[in-house]
């Protein structure tokens, strides 16, 4: 998640740059809800991207001095169980997933691999 998290936010700061309303570092981040320090973070990464990115001192704002165009497409696909068996074509996977429902901690985890290793052996 926290990948998806810092690809949404390099869109939203590139939305702002864009439209050079970005304000100073400090207020970016008070706009998006974080710290300075990952605000500068991420400003670097579009560096690292080669975005003509610069600061105007006069407007106090970010802005490209070229065109530049960054598309983040996030895309989430949702698996049912149902899907999940066909994948896999087994009953025997079917059972260890339906087992595992509910059960996600690492502690409930472990426990379950152990019971299954003391019935198998």
């Amino acid at each position: 998640m926290k990948n998806l998290k810092q690809l949404e936010r390099l869109r939203k700061i590139h939305r702002m740059i864009k439209l050079e309303n970005t304000g100073t570092p400090s207020e970016l981040a008070e706009k998006l809800h974080i710290s300075t320090r990952l605000t500068y973070l991420l400003l670097e990464q579009l560096r690292e991207f080669d975005a003509p990115l610069y600061f105007n001192r006069r407007t106090k704002t970010y802005y490209y001095k070229n065109d530049f165009e960054l598309t983040i497409n996030i895309s989430v696909q949702v698996i049912t169980h149902e899907k999940l068996v066909n994948i896999y074509a087994g009953g025997k996977f079917a059972d260890y997933v339906i087992s595992l429902q509910g059960g996600c901690s690492k502690q409930n985890y472990l426990c379950y691999l152990k019971k299954k290793l003391d019935v198998a052996g």
